[in-house]
Parts: C-alpha cells; sequence; structure tokens
C-alpha cells in the first residue's frame, strides 16, 4: 500500500467531517470549495504554518515530530485510536522498527489448550488482517465451523463480506462492516508493506461494493466491548456482550469471548448450543 497516499485521503477526510462552526471558527461566505475545514483553518487550529502542514497532508511525514502530531490529532478531534493511526502513517521509518510480517501466525499449542477449556464460553483468537487462528467447540456451534475452511479463508473481513451466510447471522450487518473495516485499516496502518494484507484488501475491493465504500471513508477504531446481536439459525436471537482482549507479549493476537447475561433468554440458547454436537448446529461462518 502506498503509505503517502494512505495519509493524505486519511488526513483529508478526518478534515472533511469537521466545519469551522465544530471547532469555533467562524464560517465566511456561503459557498465553499471543500467540504470540511480548509488547510489554512487547520493549520491554524494546530499552532503550525499553512506551507508545513500542506506538506504534511501531501504525504511528505517522515520528519515530523509527535508534538505536531498531537497537535494536528487536537485539532482534528481524533480519537486515541485515530491518533495511533496517524501517527502510524506518517511515521513510518519508527514503525518499520517492528517489521514486516510473513507468512500467516501460529498459534502456541497453550492458547488453544486454554480456549479448550473455557467450557460454555464461545472463544477464538484473531490475528493480524483479521485471521481466525483457534478457536473452541462453542465458537464453531455459535458462528460456524471454522474447522471445515481452508487455513486462507478463515478470516473475519472475508467472510463478513463475502460469506453466504453473514447478514443471516449479523442482524445489525452494516455495523458489523464498519467495525470489521475501520480494524482492518488500523491493521494496514501497522504493517503497510504485509503483501497478504494487501492482496485480502484488494480481493474484498474487488469482489465487495460495500467494502470498496467502507474502505474510502479511512475509519478507524477498536472494539474492546460491546454488544452483539446474532441470528443462529437453530436457536433464533441472541444478545451477548463480548470482550476483546489483546495478549500482553503479542499485540497482534486478541482473544474474543462472547458471554450472555444470566438468567436472560440468550443464556439458555447458548446452554442448548452447548448440549448439542457441533456438527448438528455447524454452519458456514460469517
Amino acid at each position: 500500500m502506498d503509505q503517502r497516499a494512505e495519509l493524505t485521503e486519511f488526513l483529508r477526510s478526518r478534515r472533511a467531517r469537521l466545519k469551522p462552526a465544530d471547532v469555533g471558527l467562524p464560517e465566511f461566505g456561503r459557498h465553499r470549495r471543500v467540504p470540511g475545514l480548509r488547510r489554512e483553518e487547520l493549520a491554524q487550529l494546530a499552532g503550525v504554518s499553512v506551507a508545513y502542514y500542506t506538506r504534511l497532508e501531501q504525504g511528505n511525514g517522515q520528519n515530523v515530530s509527535l508534538e505536531v502530531l498531537d497537535a494536528i490529532a487536537r485539532a482534528l478531534r481524533l480519537s486515541d485510536t485515530e491518533r495511533d493511526h496517524l501517527t502510524h502513517l506518517a511515521k513510518p521509518k519508527q514503525k518499520k522498527k517492528r517489521g514486516s510480517p510473513t507468512g500467516r501466525q501460529k498459534l502456541r499449542p497453550g492458547l488453544q489448550y486454554l480456549v479448550d477449556a473455557m467450557d460454555g464460553v464461545p472463544a477464538f483468537f484473531l490475528g493480524r488482517r483479521m485471521d481466525i487462528l483457534g478457536w473452541n467447540r462453542m465458537a464453531r456451534a455459535l458462528l460456524g465451523d471454522f474447522a471445515a475452511m481452508a487455513p486462507e479463508e478463515r478470516n473475519m473481513a472475508r467472510l463478513v463480506f463475502l460469506g453466504s451466510h453473514a447478514r443471516d447471522l449479523y442482524p445489525d450487518w452494516d455495523a458489523k462492516a464498519t467495525e470489521v473495516v475501520s480494524v482492518l485499516r488500523l491493521c494496514a496502518g501497522c504493517y503497510p508493506d504485509d503483501p497478504q494484507l494487501s492482496a485480502l484488501v484488494g480481493e474484498l475491493s474487488v469482489k465487495s461494493e460495500e467494502f470498496r465504500t467502507l474502505w474510502a471513508a479511512h475509519t478507524v477504531a477498536e472494539k474492546g466491548h460491546g454488544i452483539k446481536r446474532l441470528n443462529h439459525p437453530l436457536v433464533g436471537e441472541l444478545t451477548l456482550s463480548y470482550e476483546t482482549l489483546r495478549l500482553p507479549d503479542d499485540h497482534d493476537l486478541s482473544l474474543v469471548t462472547y458471554q450472555a447475561e444470566p438468567g436472560s433468554p440468550s443464556a439458555d440458547a447458548l446452554r442448548l448450543l452447548a448440549n448439542w454436537g457441533v456438527d448438528e448446529v455447524a454452519t458456514e461462518p460469517a
């Protein structure tokens, strides 16, 4: 991926979503040539020269200081996640110290033993690129039979946008799709030279118009926890809370778990799934 182009488009998209009134600036003139803030308005808010900010927005961010990036992030009202993404995009030399990933991640046996022991709790591991690296019996029963798929197909983004059952499984499919793309954008900011990630984005862009539209919005976000609604083909609608736990020694690996409120209909539904065999409830992952 072109790192300079990514930086340019991200800054433009964040600038376009703000109006002068949003940041306490007067809005002169009825017609503005560009949506959102002008470059000079943003430069004024960040306390930098227009020429300096223009160079940054044109993709020349290698020598920008963290203090300036923080000032621009404050002016753009970026979230913490968006600020981190901006830093990755603007300072590729610093980021490349992490190295570029090659090949597919592998899960340590001990981590697989961990999710296997979580009886009654759907749990799975997500790696970089949103690859599904490990799962337990309940995750298969709830989300689909990952074991029946080829390793290259076990990817949450691919399944959400190209899987045949995704829109049925996720009643709030639009929200799920936006969440997936936002996380994938973060990965792209950290690893712009990852050929497998580039291939994944290319495939999804060709095959899914919805993905192309969401990818062009340059939205980035992390979802550590929340509520997810699912519509299971056998037990019906479930409302589950989820937690995403990042491993302290490998920030590219996360454990995702689903839980139901005790005594709720969703808890009863999960117990039904636990009592049935996986072969009876497994569907295509979505």
